[in-house]
């Protein structure tokens, strides 16, 4: 049972880190208007996310719209909505596959050496799912990163990191760190290991040979 308070704390930080990019995801700040400019208009914000992009005024009304069509996107938008869809999915169905390996639980049957071979499983289909968060995240604060740059793009329609994408580097990293523990739980060799073959022991020799 030593590594059953190792499994308890992947799961849990994995779990969290699925919250997180669940809170991500469906949140709209994803990127804010910047202030960057001298000229910049603070009457209201402007912000953007996978599925609406929302304006708060100076009163504290906010107005939210979702995108109309899903085809007229950015190329990286759509592939971040993607990426974060099969990150949620995946981790769901790492969680129904680590709860089964883990020492704590009851389901998988008995046998130790199939039970972490099960939470091994799930770890890793975490770990997977927290890297295509990981690059869904990066990308989009690469292509923020880009627009704020470039010399093209008007002062007032440049934007910067919201809240949303680094509590989605936050979740990822959470997911990642909590699938590494789940892989630590390698199948043990006790089974095998604690059989030994009997030893055969020469017969004593008697004293007296017969013909």
């Amino acid at each position: 049972m030593a590594n059953s308070g190792l499994q308890l704390l992947g799961f849990s930080l994995a779990l969290l880190g699925w919250v997180g990019l669940v809170a991500c995801t469906a949140i709209p700040q994803w990127q804010m208007s910047s202030y960057a400019g001298d000229n910049i208009i603070t009457a209201q914000a402007m912000y953007k996310g996978l599925w609406m992009d929302c304006v708060t005024q100076s009163t504290g009304v906010i107005s939210c719209k979702m995108y109309d069509s899903v085809l007229a996107l950015p190329a990286a938008l759509q592939a971040t909505r993607a990426l974060m869809v099969v990150s949620l999915v995946l981790s769901f169905l790492a969680m129904f596959v680590a709860s089964m390996g883990m020492k704590c639980t009851r389901c998988g049957g008995d046998d130790k050496v199939k039970k972490a071979r099960i939470a091994m499983t799930g770890g890793i289909i975490f770990i997977v799912a927290g890297l295509a968060a990981l690059v869904a995240c990066s990308w989009y604060g690469h292509q923020i990163v880009t627009d704020f740059y470039n010399p093209l793009v008007p002062m007032n329609n440049k934007y910067e990191f919201g809240s949303a994408i680094f509590i989605g580097w936050a979740g990822s990293a959470l997911v990642l760190l909590g699938g590494s523990l789940l892989s630590c739980s390698c199948p043990s060799s006790e089974s095998k290991s604690s059989y030994r073959s009997p030893r055969s022991y020469p017969k004593p020799s008697s004293a007296k040979e017969y013909v």
